[in-house]
């Protein structure tokens, strides 16, 4: 063989080498890429001016409406706090300013989301209006996110049944930013604008970034606006972090999350520190700076979300809880605990707890991705599914003097019912020409009397996948699996018994509930582009077995 003929073979075979040596390593590579793509410089923190409000109050306290903190969790499970039982880590770890809080006032015990994910349940919560009213149906994922994320899934999670895609969806989808609530919408935020209060939102938004879509244009005075995902620099000599080798989305944040604000988008900066604390810092300078006027501060914690990080101080706080992610886990816990007594004893010390509404929530159950089995204990499923587990929520609602507290109710409860129970406790007129899904539960809190809704039903949906609850009874229909499933809540809350075969009267009835809920919808402000299957009994830590229960996921 002639020199020049095995110098080209070399080459063939180096190139060869080094073409399935890329394959092989091909999640490596494109979450490298991600890591390395340039980006808008962030600059070192700086402090915000926070709008001052008037120096002595025109009206006595007493006498204005009232002042309204929605604090609003991020992926917390039912279990996660100890209000309702033990709480994270079997009782090792217990929430007591949220437990505080609670008792304090009103507690429903049946509290739901809007939906199993984030934006679409804070659209509801913010519009109290169903997607098929809003049309956002789907959660808004960063530009090329979806792609990534799918050939990591296959390359780390081959167990997994692989997914239907919807391949025409990349090209019909806007970009993230403009993946945004309508502003033909009216927020409650708008409503409590009317009534003269002055508006705030801190944290997540992710109801849209572009001009038209942000808070600020959703009726928001100010916004300190969360503009990525870390809660400290991974690097940071006071951080804990726990990344999640098992779960694709979570290396996807580690490879494209930065730490970044923004205030009233004007410029992205550093935050204070971590992330949870740094929300509560300025939150505390909201509540000083507007005492004297009525005010609206909506509080929204990336905490507990993935990427999984803690303070040094929390991590060693919590004890030696094993595996690690759970021990950084609760540590996130007790930082969100730790913001809403600091949120209280501000009420108090500026003498403004007795009029002010103080409700508490989550947007949606605790995930199966962070591989922690008892997060929505005693519940079934996951964030990403319609079972208990994924849409049980706390919800409180503290008000002194006006709310009697240890008022415990069992009364199904959504995310929905927001809107008009706020602007009904302020005195805020219902926007007109909008059909308000949501029911005013002030009567309820106050304790005059039941509320009631059409037809006693909550309804859920993402894409074929929709849900009913109508009294004790749920129905859950499915149509990537084919699934068809009925649950009687009262005899069976954990969801282990399923009577679609024995009660096909009871289908058909709720069934019936659902066709006339999708009459004359409007449609998804953009497709779904993947839909994930999430197993219902295992966390994603678990490898999938054959017949093991599972859910696909549209988005």
């Amino acid at each position: 063989m002639k020199l020049w003929q095995k110098i080209g073979a070399g080459l063939v075979v180096l190139t060869g080498t080094l073409a399935v040596t890329a394959y092989l390593n091909r999640s490596e590579l494109i979450l490298w890429s991600v890591k390395h793509r340039q980006r808008v410089e962030i600059a070192a923190n700086r402090p915000i001016t926070w709008q001052q409000g008037p120096a002595e109050a025109k009206t006595p306290l007493d006498k204005r409406p009232p002042n309204i903190i929605f604090i609003l969790a991020d992926d917390l499970g039912i279990n996660d706090i100890s209000t309702f039982g033990p709480g994270a880590v079997g009782g090792k770890v217990k929430t007591p300013n949220i437990d505080r809080l609670a008792a304090g006032g009103a507690v429903f015990r049946q509290a739901y989301s809007g939906t199993a994910t984030c934006a679409p349940s804070r659209a509801m919560l913010m519009t109290g209006r169903y997607p098929t009213r809003t049309g956002f149906e789907f959660t808004p994922t960063p530009d090329g996110m979806v792609p990534v994320v799918t050939t990591v899934a296959r390359d780390i999670r081959p167990d997994m049944p692989r997914s239907p895609g919807n391949p025409a969806a990349a090209d019909a989808k806007p970009s993230f930013a403009e993946q945004g609530l309508p502003t033909s919408e009216v927020t409650i935020a708008e409503v409590l604008k009317s009534r003269g209060y002055h508006t705030i939102h801190i944290g997540k938004w992710h109801l849209g970034e572009a001009p038209g879509f942000r808070a600020n244009d959703q009726g928001f005075d100010e916004s300190l606006n969360m503009e990525s995902g870390l809660y400290l620099p991974e690097d940071d000599p006071n951080v804990v972090n726990a990344k999640l080798d098992f779960d694709p989305i979570d290396k996807f944040f580690w490879s494209s999350m930065r730490f970044a604000t923004s205030y009233n988008k004007q410029g992205l900066f550093e935050p204070g520190g971590y992330l949870t604390d740094y929300w509560t810092d300025e939150s505390l300078k909201v509540i000083r700076a507007n005492r004297n006027r009525p005010f609206f501060l909506y509080l929204a914690h990336w905490g507990v979300h993935t990427p999984l990080q803690a303070t040094r101080a929390d991590y060693e706080a919590v004890g030696d809880i094993k595996p690690h992610r759970a021990r950084v886990h609760a540590a996130m816990i007790r930082a969100l605990d730790r913001s809403v007594g600091r949120i209280l004893k501000a009420l108090e010390d500026e003498g403004l707890a007795e009029n002010t509404i103080v409700i508490f929530s989550s947007d949606n159950g605790g995930p199966g991705y962070v591989g922690i089995p008892e997060v929505n204990a005693p519940y079934r499923g996951w964030k990403m599914t319609f079972y208990e587990g994924g849409i049980r929520v706390p919800f409180f609602f503290r008000w002194p003097g006006r709310v009697a507290p240890g008022s415990w109710f069992e009364n199904p409860v959504s995310h929905i019912d927001l809107m008009p129970t706020l602007a009904s406790a302020a005195g805020a007129p219902m926007p007109e020409g909008v059909t308000i899904d949501g029911v005013n539960l002030m009567p309820l809190v106050l304790g005059r009397g039941p509320v009631s809704r059409p037809q006693d039903a909550l309804f859920w949906q993402s894409g074929a996948y929709q849900v009913v609850r109508a009294g004790d009874w749920k129905l859950q229909i499915n149509g990537l699996p084919n699934q068809t499933l009925l649950f009687n809540l009262r005899d069976d809350p954990t969801e282990r018994k399923n009577l679609a075969a024995a009660r096909p009267d009871k289908v058909a009835e709720l069934g019936a509930l659902l066709i006339a809920h999708q009459k004359g919808r409007k449609s998804s402000l953009w497709p779904y582009e993947t839909a994930g299957p999430v197993m219902v009994d295992k966390t994603l830590r678990e490898r999938f077995s054959r017949g093991d229960t599972y859910v696909e996921w549209p988005n």
